[in-house]
């Protein structure tokens, strides 16, 4: 039998914002836990730091709930998740979730991974049109561990809204570090 091979890292999230195509919505946003270590809740899966991480306490699944104050459009969520540091920690099944609210939740990804390291991108575009998803609520659900552990650490979650044109005109997209400092009109 052949062992799976591991999931490979996707690329840093701050590489895809500054392309200027995708941007990080996940601010607009209210962030709660089914569980949580003191200490290691939202406020460390949302700090940009690789060394932090929510830690669950309890039961699985263990559950993420990103809840939009209207409805939104997300392409793309991104975690970051490290077996080397994590071990049994380490998520090896998640669940995506979306709907309006707690009681309409639809499942649209599955996503099983082998000792990831790195950042996991999951695409939330709609099978039948192939666009970005629009939906009030996201919920990312922890099934499995590797080891069968029981708790979980997800370091950081990011969420992301396709950038849209520019309704003045067609002007190419500004991708250097220069010229995105002076891509708005005030």
């Amino acid at each position: 039998m052949a062992t799976p091979s591991k999931t490979p890292p996707g690329a840093d999230p701050k590489q895809l914002e500054r392309t200027g195509t995708v941007r990080e919505i996940g601010s607009q946003a209210v962030w709660s836990l089914s569980s949580c270590k003191p200490g290691f809740g939202v406020d460390q899966l949302r700090d940009d730091n690789l060394e932090t991480y929510w830690q669950s306490d309890g039961s699985q699944p263990h559950l993420v709930n990103i809840q939009f104050r209207r409805r939104t459009t997300v392409k793309m969520l991104c975690i970051y998740a490290d077996y080397k540091s994590d071990e049994s920690y380490t998520p090896s099944k998640i669940s995506v979730r979306v709907g309006n609210n707690f009681h309409d939740l639809q499942e649209i990804r599955q996503l099983e991974m082998v000792e990831p390291s790195g950042w996991i991108h999951i695409s939330l575009l709609n099978q039948r049109t192939n666009k970005p998803i629009s939906t009030f609520m996201i919920q990312i659900a922890v099934l499995a561990n590797h080891q069968n552990g029981r708790d979980t650490h997800m370091r950081q979650i990011k969420v992301y809204t396709p950038v849209e044109e520019s309704s003045i005109g067609k002007f190419p997209r500004c991708t250097t570090v220069d010229f995105m400092m002076y891509r708005t009109i005030r």
